[in-house]
Order: structure tokens, then C-alpha cells, then sequence
């Protein structure tokens, strides 16, 4: 089984609150600042550990890193958290595990570092853009191999390559083509990965009738959110 080499911290790196939560709630990390800049701490096994949020996007996941690095000297950086599917066929909480990670805003790609025993394979689309409709969804497959798309892990795989800090990646399927998420439906999260309670009271006061489709699409993200960090902990020894 591969592990993070060295003795030093371990970061677990997540875009939203939501996948930070059952990080929290398994390693009993608790809140503090270092340098004005929070993080959650803890120990894994005989090893400390540090989590953050970052914020979605490329910009906040580049800021969020380099702020952490900044300030601790990790071992390993560990992203963890929720990923959209390009398929239909796909179920909602499997583990992505890809051989590469593309930024496509930047058009570079990146390798992780294998944790534990999974398989590496396909490839994660880091992007800022919403990918929506089926040709989308299609072309990436067929051009790129893609079999799951965010926002962040390109951005922070640059930092940590140029920093000279492994990395490895945890994302669980949390939605698919089929769970119909549009330009509407994201604006009900912040950039900062917080809710965004007024889009929220505007969407279901225009959309009574999808009540049933978000609570469907919540209960996925938040079983994604729980896998991915139970299979980021158990690779990392835990």
C-alpha cells in the first residue's frame, strides 16, 4: 500500500465546507488560524494532519494552496471531495481515482501521486466552465478520456508540482448529466463553497415542483462528500 512519505503534516484540501464536514467528523479535527489564515487540525494514526477549504474555481483553489503552503510544511497535499460525472451509466458515490488530471483552463496536465491500493485510470477536467448537454459531455469522453469534471484540482495539482509537493486526488461521483444541473442550480452555492441563501429561496419559489430533484441531488453530493474522505483516510494509513 502506498502512503505519504516523510513524517511531516498531511493537508487535505477541499473546495466546499460540505466536503470538509466528514473530514472533521472522522479525524475530530477542530478549527484554529495560522498567520490570520484558518485551517482545521488533527492527528491521523501518529501523524498531524491540516484541512482546509478553498473556495471553487481555479482562482480560489491557486490562492487557497499557495496561502496553506505559505504556512505549513506539508508532506503531501491530498484533495478530497465531490466530482460531476460525464455519463449516464456511472452510479452516483463511485470512487474517481484518475491517471490524469487536465486543467483546461490552462491546457496543462498533471499526475497524482497513487495513495493506498485503488486503480488509476481516465482522466479529471479541471474547469471554471459549467460543462452542460450531451455533446459536451460527449466530446470530452471521446477527445480526452474524461470520466469526471471540477473546478479546483488542476489549479492546485500546478502549485503543488511547482512547490515540489506530492499530491493525489479523492473525488466521488456526485452527479451526473441526468441530475439536470444548469447555470441556476450552481448559482445556489457561493463561490466560496458556502449556500447562497437567496438564490436558493429564488429557485425554489420559481421551481416548486423540483423540490424532490434537489433533495435527491443533496443526498448525493453529501454520500460523495462522505466516501471521498473515507477513502482518502484509509490511503493515507488511517
Amino acid at each position: 500500500m502506498n502512503e505519504p512519505a516523510g513524517t511531516g503534516p498531511i493537508a487535505f484540501v477541499c473546495a466546499m465546507p460540505m466536503e470538509l464536514t466528514p473530514l472533521v467528523d472522522r479525524l475530530g479535527l477542530t478549527p484554529t488560524e495560522i498567520e490570520g489564515f484558518e485551517v482545521h487540525r488533527g492527528t491521523l494514526g501518529d501523524r498531524d494532519v491540516v484541512a482546509i477549504v478553498t473556495g471553487m474555481g481555479t482562482k480560489y483553489a491557486t490562492e487557497g494552496i499557495e496561502q496553506l503552503l505559505d504556512r505549513v510544511d506539508v508532506v503531501h497535499v491530498v484533495v478530497v471531495g465531490i466530482t460531476g460525472g460525464v455519463e449516464n451509466e456511472t452510479p452516483i458515490g463511485t470512487l474517481v481515482l484518475p491517471e490524469v488530471v487536465v486543467n483546461g483552463e490552462a491546457g496543462t496536465e498533471h499526475r497524482p501521486h497513487p495513495l493506498g491500493d485503488g486503480t488509476h485510470q481516465g482522466t479529471l477536467w479541471t474547469s471554471d466552465a459549467l460543462h452542460t448537454g450531451v455533446d459536451a459531455h460527449a466530446g470530452l469522453r471521446e477527445r480526452h478520456a474524461v470520466v469526471a469534471l471540477d473546478m479546483e484540482t488542476g489549479a492546485t495539482a500546478a502549485v503543488c508540482e511547482a512547490r515540489g509537493v506530492p499530491w493525489s486526488v479523492f473525488r466521488v461521483i456526485s452527479d451526473r448529466p441526468d441530475s439536470n444541473i444548469d447555470q441556476e442550480v450552481f448559482r445556489m452555492s457561493n463561490l466560496d463553497g458556502t449556500p447562497n441563501r437567496e438564490a436558493i429561496e429564488r429557485y425554489f419559489a420559481e421551481h416548486p415542483e423540483r423540490l424532490e430533484q434537489m433533495a435527491k441531488l443533496a443526498e448525493g453530493s453529501t454520500l460523495a462528500a462522505e466516501t471521498a474522505a473515507e477513502a482518502a483516510i484509509r490511503a493515507c494509513g488511517g
